[in-house]
C-alpha cells in the first residue's frame, strides 16, 4: 500500500502519440491535509475513495488505499467536498519493464496545466525518459492534486 511515485512538467504533446488510453477524471477533496488527504474520484463512470498518507523526505513515497464505491455514492459525497473540484483528460503511456507514465491534461481553472507521473515499484527503479517529459517536480506540493484544488 506504498504509492512511489516521480513527477514531471511536460515539454510538448507528443505524449498524445503515444496513450494506449485515454480517461476524463472528476475528483475533489473530503480532507486535504497533508499528513491525510482523501479523495473521492470519478474516471469514466467509475468512482473511488482514496486516503493518501504524508509523502517522505525524498517526495517520492507515501502511503496509499484506494477503494472502488457505487458512483451515486461518490456523487452524493463530492457535496460534502472542501471547494476546488479538479477535472483532467489523463493519457497512459506505456514504458518499458511494465511501468506506464500517466500525463495529466488538467481542465478549468488550471487549463494548461500538463504534469507526467511514473509509479515505481522502488524508489531507486531506473526508467526511461521520453523526450516530451520536461523538469522534475517531485515532491513540489504546488503540483499535488490536493494542492491545486484549493
Amino acid at each position: 500500500m506504498q504509492e512511489i511515485e516521480r513527477k514531471f512538467l511536460v515539454n510538448n504533446d507528443d505524449y498524445k502519440l503515444e496513450a494506449e488510453r485515454i480517461h476524463h477524471i472528476v475528483q475533489a477533496y473530503l480532507n486535504r491535509d497533508p499528513n491525510r488527504t482523501i479523495r473521492i474520484r470519478i474516471k469514466d463512470g467509475n468512482a473511488y475513495l482514496t486516503v493518501k498518507g504524508a509523502t517522505n523526505q525524498s517526495g517520492t513515497t507515501r502511503f496509499e488505499w484506494e477503494k472502488e464505491i457505487p458512483l451515486n455514492e461518490a456523487q452524493a459525497l463530492l457535496q460534502l467536498a472542501e471547494p476546488g473540484l479538479i477535472e483532467k483528460v489523463r493519457y497512459v503511456i506505456p514504458a518499458k519493464n511494465g511501468l506506464k507514465w500517466e500525463v495529466d491534461e488538467f481542465l478549468g481553472e488550471h487549463a494548461g496545466l500538463v504534469v507526467a507521473e511514473i509509479e515505481l515499484p522502488d524508489e531507486h527503479t531506473p526508467f526511461e525518459k521520453p523526450q516530451w517529459l520536461g523538469k522534475e517536480v517531485t515532491g513540489q506540493k504546488e503540483y499535488y492534486n490536493s494542492y491545486l484544488s484549493r
